[in-house]
């Protein structure tokens, strides 16, 4: 059954995160804001969703591991995993404006986490102090944007969908994370202990690469389609809203110790990668296929390193 109930889970996250991110772009065309701002603000973080409730999950049933490494391992998976992927399918381009101001804060806020970690734990002051920076970063986007054209729709969303339907999707696909977050959370710690896994490994690998399915849907879609900024936007909205908006609320929720192996290896790799986005996207304002590449290369040898118990105890990590 608990196979079941996981893959229960990642099929609500799915479906649910998809709904959402639809209805809330539909949204977003009906009050006009541009296909940046979407990208940053409701679908990088609509498809973050699912991180935020099973962080919360996690953080209220006593499993702190999974709460942060959730954070900090979807951080990693949607910049070496799903940009990875979007740049192998159509390079993913960015502008040197939109990067200047959301790469600054993508790596503030990544850095932030790092000392954090390093404390040791992230109590409810730190969250409010997060959830307001998420605030002012989000109104400062919306506000610095909001004279760009709105976006035009997708061939498969016509341009007159009516907003109650809209706002209906996005809602339903709220209830669809939620419900699937809370089998995925459940089901994930009793795999945890059925296979001697900690719970910080299972969080960084498999609750973090579910909930972020959303964000490769919605990504590679967007890569498919050619729209280089929603794409982009997603990856870097998604990875400010897990730190500033997940480990905020979380730890306003409930303050969470961070494991001591994320102190000393994920936390970095998240760095890392953070790093890695900012060296390619500057070089031509753009992630090419052979980087996305390097990317999803890089992801692997990640997963070697959590998921093989003989490697992790030879550099230490077990």
């Amino acid at each position: 059954m608990t196979w079941l109930f996981l893959c229960i889970g990642l099929v609500l996250l799915l479906g649910g995160g998809e709904a959402l991110v639809n209805g809330s772009v539909g949204v977003a065309r009906r009050f006009r804001v541009s296909p940046l701002v979407i990208g940053l603000t409701l679908v990088g973080f609509g498809t973050s969703t699912p991180e935020l409730v099973a962080s919360l999950e996690a953080a209220m049933i006593g499993a702190p591991g999974i709460a942060i490494g959730n954070v900090v391992g979807s951080n990693i998976a949607n910049i070496l995993l799903i940009l990875g992927v979007s740049a192998v399918i159509l390079p993913v381009t960015t502008s040197r404006k939109a990067f200047t101001r959301d790469g600054l804060v993508l790596m503030m806020a990544s850095v932030l986490l790092v000392i954090l970690c390093m404390v040791g734990t992230i109590g409810r002051t730190t969250g409010a102090v997060f959830v307001v920076l998420l605030a002012a970063y989000t109104l400062y986007t919306y506000l610095s944007e909001r004279k760009q054209a709105a976006p035009e729709p997708a061939a498969d969303e016509p341009a007159d969908r009516p907003l109650a339907v809209s706002a209906l999707l996005a809602v339903g696909g709220i209830a669809g994370v939620v419900v699937g977050a809370g089998f995925l959370v459940d089901a994930s710690v009793e795999l945890a202990r059925r296979f001697g896994m900690s719970e910080a490994v299972i969080g960084l690998t498999l609750v973090a690469v579910g909930t972020s399915l959303p964000e490769l849907v919605t990504s590679v879609m967007a890569a498919i389609r050619r729209h280089g900024d929603v794409a982009f936007g997603n990856i870097v909205g998604s990875n400010i809203f897990n730190i500033l908006g997940i480990a905020g609320v979380t730890g306003l929720v409930s303050p969470i110790p961070i494991p001591e192996e994320i102190i000393r290896f994920d936390a970095w790799i998240m760095l890392a990668s953070a790093l890695a986005l900012v060296a390619f996207a500057v070089t031509g304002w753009r992630i090419n296929r052979w980087e996305g590449g390097l990317l999803l290369a890089a992801y692997a040898a990640y997963l070697v390193l959590q998921l093989s118990p003989p490697v992790r105890q030879a550099i230490g990590l077990s």
